[in-house]
Formats: C-alpha cells, structure tokens, sequence
C-alpha cells in the first residue's frame, strides 16, 4: 500500500469533513431559538469532530502532515447559505444547506472508498466517515419532512 496516496486521500476528505463540522455548527447557531434542535446539531458536530480527530490521527501515523481547515468550497457553500438566508427563514436554509453538504459528503467519500490504492485502515475509516454522512443526511431529510 502507498501510503502517500493513503494520507492524500484522508486529507482531501479530512478537509471535508472540517466543513461539514462546521456547517453544523452554522447550523447550531441559527437554531438559537429550538433548544433541542440546537443540541442535536451540536452533538452532531462532536461526533464529526471525532472523526476529524480519527483521520487526522491516522494521518500522523503514516507520517503525513495533518489537515486542519476546511475547503474553499465549503466556505463558499456557507456563505452562500448566510446569503439565502436573508430571504429565507434561517433554520429552513441552515437545514437545506446540511443536506446538501451531507449528500455531497456521502458522495464524495463513496467516490473515495473505490480508490484502488487505499490500506484497509484507511478504508475503515471512509466508511465511518461515509455512515456518519448517510446519517447526517437522513437526519436532514426528516428535519425538512
């Protein structure tokens, strides 16, 4: 296994999965007013950090340099959303913006899992971060019902 592309793969999904933590937060934020929503959104985020940690970890391991911020199109997704928000409710363009997030995530990392070159460790860990994914989206399709 090359671990090279091993850390180049993790990376690239690491970055993703920073974006995703925080568009939760994000969306934690604009759920001031639904304490429950507000701490689903939250423990979402700390499971997705968990994640991040998990990967990061394994990137060390593997003597890569770890990934810490997100990517440019995540900044843009969420700024985007702030924009929509202006003439949407916050809560409704928080959630719409989630499941978005989620499906690309779900896909992206589906795409990441069928890389020939990848260690059954790293493996493992795409197909947490897929779950948590699915799972994020499910939890958004229920929420926009």
């Amino acid at each position: 296994m090359n671990n090279q592309k091993n850390i180049e793969i993790l990376n690239d999904v690491t970055a993703k999965l920073i974006d995703s933590c925080k568009g939760y937060q994000m969306c934690a934020e604009v759920s001031e007013d639904n304490l429950l929503l507000k701490n689903q959104f939250l423990q979402r985020h700390n499971d997705r950090k968990i994640i991040v940690n998990e990967f990061q970890n394994k990137i060390k391991s593997l003597g890569g340099e770890v990934e810490d911020t997100g990517t440019m199109g995540g900044s843009l997704h969420r700024g985007f959303t702030k924009f929509i928000s202006v003439f949407k409710d916050d809560s409704a363009a928080a959630i719409d913006a989630l499941d978005t997030g989620e499906e690309h995530l779900a896909n992206y990392i589906a795409d990441k899992i069928k890389e020939e070159e990848i260690s059954t460790d790293a493996a493992l860990l795409l197909n947490r971060a897929h779950a948590s994914a699915v799972s994020g989206e499910r939890f958004a399709d229920l929420l926009d019902g």
